[in-house]
């Protein structure tokens, strides 16, 4: 394995795979806290150009973290098909890029072609793609989940509706879910973050969104996004939960400082088809965001690219219903400005695609970095052209319990106007039904949630 290259006069010499890598990625700010980031553009380039000429072979064959030490790197071996490595496994990381690309490949050919990669071979390819590369290949690929209704079809943007409020009031809760169905959100998930993630807590926000749900029958799922362990003693107790959701990382030690391990999720996934809601077959909902294992201290010097194409390869085995990425809400530590995190947003979406996921991004930034609104306003723009299976929205763009800033109800709904997208269609079924849209489209009463009051 050939790891250095003269490049403009000077010899750059890659002391592992794991180095060359993470020498290799896009600027990141949390690439660069960790010490192991290009200290050029020259090194990057170079790192690029080494990469390009590894084979799939050697990245199997040179795990960055052992199998043997590691429950998430056990998973993603496991899970490879043989036949389909086979075929491709004397390919240069150059060489799978122009096949993805190719306008002969369709999206089936690469749903294929997926199965026969890991982790780390899909992060090397999507390192050496441009953004429209991404934006393109992504585009492709069509996959469907279905908990208690159907997305992810082609011309289809779903949303998750995050009616999340400071004090856990159902009153504030329902007010912010009434105003996002009345734009058209919701078809993905009913998902609220609570500040009080204890039991009885879970269980009464569960009981309010399902009788909402119920009363008004909304095509759609609802989750609470307390801990694993909050959720499943909730549903044990009856509370009507269509999914379970958990938050997840790319190592094993990360997921630990979350409290979770394999066989908890996997305890959460079979609880949920017996106590759940959710007509399945898949019930599971996980979150991720390229530098969470860095701030765990858990990322063994594996850039955050990488662990983040992991965190789809330990989800893929669960087969959940759906995963999203946050990208930008962890902070400038992490992704600095507006540039790396239309990167970070594309890359994510890209490789949760290629590993057959289910994939959303909540577009998102904080307020102490370098992005604005427009910033995310762009990257919504070419994550819906890129085929993005879902995203999350706050009223106004603002959640007032997390204190960062997402995309709105009625940029969601602008969306989907601009790159002709339309909601989930039994959802679609539902809003016409409700006359909050008309022939495709919003109707004059579309964003006002007393028609939910009436």
């Amino acid at each position: 394995m050939k790891l250095s290259t003269n490049y403009i006069g000077t010899v750059y010499q890659f002391s592992s795979l794991k180095d060359l890598f993470a020498k290799a990625n896009e600027e990141k700010s949390g690439d660069r806290l960790a010490g192991i980031a290009a200290e050029t553009v020259q090194e990057r380039i170079a790192a690029k150009e080494v990469l390009s000429h590894i084979t799939i072979a050697e990245i199997r064959e040179n795990p960055m973290l052992s199998p043997e030490e590691d429950e998430v790197s056990r998973i993603i071996e496991n899970q490879i098909n043989r036949p389909v490595y086979q075929s491709i496994k004397n390919w240069s990381v150059a060489e799978l890029r122009e096949y993805i690309l190719s306008d002969k490949t369709t999206g089936e050919d690469l749903k294929r072609l997926g199965k026969g990669l890991n982790s780390e071979m899909i992060a090397a390819v999507a390192k050496i793609m441009s953004n429209l590369d991404l934006v393109h290949a992504a585009n492709k690929l069509e996959v469907l989940s279905k908990c208690n209704i159907t997305i992810g079809q082609k011309g289809v943007l779903a949303s998750r509706l995050q009616p999340n409020h400071p004090t856990d009031s159902v009153e504030g809760m329902l007010a912010s879910l009434k105003e996002g169905l009345s734009y058209g959100i919701g078809d993905a998930v009913i998902g609220i973050n609570p500040v009080d993630d204890s039991v009885e807590s879970v269980k009464r926000l569960l009981h309010a969104t399902h009788d909402f749900i119920k009363q008004w029958q909304v095509p759609t799922q609802n989750c609470v996004l307390a801990h694993v362990t909050a959720q499943m003693k909730a549903i044990q107790q009856g509370a009507p939960a269509d999914m379970i959701f958990q938050s997840i990382a790319g190592t094993e030690a990360a997921n630990r400082s979350f409290g979770i391990t394999a066989s908890l999720l996997e305890e959460a996934n079979e609880m949920a088809k017996i106590y759940g809601t959710g007509t399945g077959p898949q019930r599971l909902y996980f979150e991720t965001g390229q530098g969470s294992e860095l701030s765990a201290e858990a990322h063994f010097g594996i850039d955050q690219m990488t662990l983040e194409s992991r965190n789809y390869g330990f989800a893929r085995y669960y087969d959940p219903f759906i995963v999203n990425t946050v990208v930008g809400f962890i902070g400038p530590e992490y992704l600095y400005n507006n540039k790396q995190v239309i990167r970070a947003g594309l890359e994510d979406h890209f490789m949760g695609k290629l590993h057959g996921i289910p994939m959303g991004v909540d577009i998102c930034y904080t307020n102490h970095i370098k992005a604005d609104q427009n910033d995310i306003e762009d990257l919504a723009v070419l994550l819906t052209a890129a085929g993005v299976n879902f995203v999350i929205a706050a009223p106004m763009g603002d959640d007032c319990m997390l204190n960062y800033q997402s995309l709105s109800y009625h940029d969601v709904a602008t969306l989907r106007q601009t790159l002709n997208k339309r909601p989930a269609p039994i959802f679609e079924d539902w809003l016409e039904k409700m006359g909050i849209y008309e022939n495709g489209k919003l109707s004059s009463i579309a964003g006002d949630p007393t028609i939910f009051t009436r």
